[in-house]
């Protein structure tokens, strides 16, 4: 019988679960409550938060490439709990907003924490999952993560259901204490030896190995050595941020699912709102129970390229059931809108792990938290970009805009198999060692 916790078994990789469960049971509290605390207790307008949020996110989204750089050449465990504390103050800093200048002076901050963090999460699940490993601790996370999503945001009905002063700060302390609680079960993690260390061990021969020189081949193509590095980084890398570009565009999943698909369903279906609860309710069970089976097979660049490519067909394959629930009776829509979200949740964990997997395989072994920090850029902007354009195609375009949709999740998943082969092909060949010299 399979495990039903997502939690895995005990090891590095369940404290790295138990401080992601942590840290996203307070992005659960802020996600459900941190908009209404600025309106309803500090005064903003709803126009003047979404307005800083936007800036906040595009300008936040710089810092990935450059801290994710950092975490290849510093424990990123220790940055990861660094960030997290800083997060941790930054959260505290909400308390002392009351103008729309004091929220940008916090959330840009915060943005630019948050951005960075991912990087480094990234390359901290690469070095405890290793290369065999960590596309399952990804999934893993990314089950726990959702666990961790709904409880916070449970608990944030509390403090909204009071509705005072008094319960909004406690919920913005909460989300900080638990930024300050996962810091400290990150650091009960065995130092993470950066990725220039790891490269510098890997490319040691053993003693009674063979030395040919040549290229090694890993997803069906040429792999470059340990030695071996892109000049330029991951943003002159236009291989790379091609496929990466294929992966950001199916990303897009996450806005359609909280933020078009509550619209469609209300304005379009003619469902109550409620029925928007049950419907990111069943994404978030099957998430959880089919995050880690759904993610195998993708550790390596050619079979997660093929995953990608299934993602985007199955993507689109839901489109048109969306499309139809706004011309059906309520109960058949309510109906079909279920199945189509168990339909989508299948492609989007199809789309988390082979992202994840590519990101990872196409980098770099020295490298891996500078090009996470590059694909999770091409993802923040591809999202960023997303929330107007998809909302305007799909709510403004009706059964029509569904079916545009799904022809471009079609063609970007398809896509992805050639731009794979095309970013193996041209990875520089390995250096070769004489027999027996340290690489």
């Amino acid at each position: 019988m399979g495990r039903v916790s997502p939690l895995p078994p005990p090891g590095p990789l369940r404290t790295l679960a138990y401080a992601t469960l942590v840290n996203t049971v307070g992005a659960g509290l802020w996600l459900a409550g941190g908009a209404l605390y600025l309106t309803r207790d500090v005064g903003l307008s709803a126009t003047s938060v979404g307005a800083g949020l936007t800036v906040a996110g595009l300008v936040g989204l710089t810092a990935s490439v450059p801290l994710g750089a950092l975490a290849d050449r510093w424990d990123p465990r220790t940055l990861r709990a660094v960030l997290q504390v800083g997060q941790a103050l930054a959260a505290l800093a909400y308390l002392l907003v009351g103008s729309f200048p004091a929220f940008l002076a916090v959330a840009v901050p915060e943005a630019l924490l948050a951005a960075g963090n991912l990087a480094v999460r990234a390359a901290l699940v690469a070095a405890v999952g290793g290369p065999d490993g960590r596309v399952h601790a990804f999934a893993t996370l990314r089950a726990v993560a959702n666990l961790g999503i709904t409880v916070g945001t449970a608990l944030a009905g509390i403090a909204l259901a009071v509705d005072t002063h008094r319960a909004y700060q406690v919920l913005v302390v909460g989300n900080a204490v638990t930024y300050l609680l996962s810091a400290a079960l990150l650091l009960r993690l065995p130092p993470q030896p950066a990725a220039d260390a790891r490269r510098a061990t890997a490319a040691r021969p053993a003693p009674d190995a063979e030395t040919t020189p040549g290229a090694m081949t890993t997803g069906g193509g040429t792999r470059r050595g340990p030695g071996a590095r892109r000049r330029g980084g991951p943003l002159r890398d236009g291989r790379f941020l091609a496929v990466s570009g294929a992966s950001a565009v199916l990303s897009t999943h996450v806005t359609v699912l909280v933020l078009v698909v509550p619209l469609w369903t209300v304005d379009r279906a003619g469902a109550p709102p409620p029925v928007v609860s049950a419907v990111l309710l069943a994404n978030t069970v099957l998430t959880v129970l089919l995050a880690v089976r759904l993610s195998r097979g993708a550790e390596r660049a050619a079979p997660a390229a093929r995953k990608l490519r299934r993602a985007g067909l199955v993507l689109a394959a839901a489109t048109p059931l969306y499309a139809v629930t706004g011309v059906l009776p309520v109960l058949p829509a309510v109906v079909l809108l279920l199945v189509a979200t168990a339909v989508w949740t299948v492609g989007d964990l199809w789309q988390g792990a082979a992202g994840a997997g590519l990101a990872y395989d196409l980098a770099p072994p020295d490298a891996i938290g500078a090009y996470q920090g590059a694909d999770g850029l091409l993802a923040g902007l591809a999202q960023a970009l997303g929330r107007g354009l998809l909302t305007l195609l799909v709510l403004g375009g009706g059964p029509v805009g569904w079916l545009v949709l799904g022809v471009v999740f079609a063609a970007a998943g398809l896509a992805a198999p050639a731009l794979t082969r095309r970013a193996v092909a041209h990875r520089p060949a390995p250096q070769a060692q004489p027999a027996g010299v340290p690489g």
